[in-house]
């Protein structure tokens, strides 16, 4: 499977890549060559390789999702230093006004 000027284009546009129209003909010269790779790798007898354990045609098995809330010991504003109103006061960082 090979790829033409056109595709590389295409492909670079969809993945906002800005691509030189100096660079796209090496650019397609090395995808070519990546997938002519992949095809010979295709062509590997892998029949007498065992599958890896634990992982199968169903993937690695996955734990349930469950939510539960998280009991807090204290409320947010005991745990701050400063609060007001059921709000946690922090200093002020940075302003655009002279001190």
């Amino acid at each position: 499977m090979a790829v033409t000027e056109t595709e590389v284009r295409k492909i670079a546009d969809l993945a906002r890549l800005s691509l030189a129209d100096e660079a796209v003909p090496a650019m397609t010269a090395q995808l070519n060559s990546i997938l002519s790779h992949m095809d010979v790798l295709t062509q590997v007898d892998t029949s007498s390789v065992t599958p890896v354990a634990g992982i199968g045609a169903d993937g690695a098995p996955l734990r349930g999702d469950s939510v539960a809330p998280h009991p807090m010991d204290a409320t947010a504003a005991a745990l701050a230093p400063q609060s007001r109103d059921g709000f946690i006061l922090v200093p002020r960082l940075a302003t655009h006004e002279e001190l």
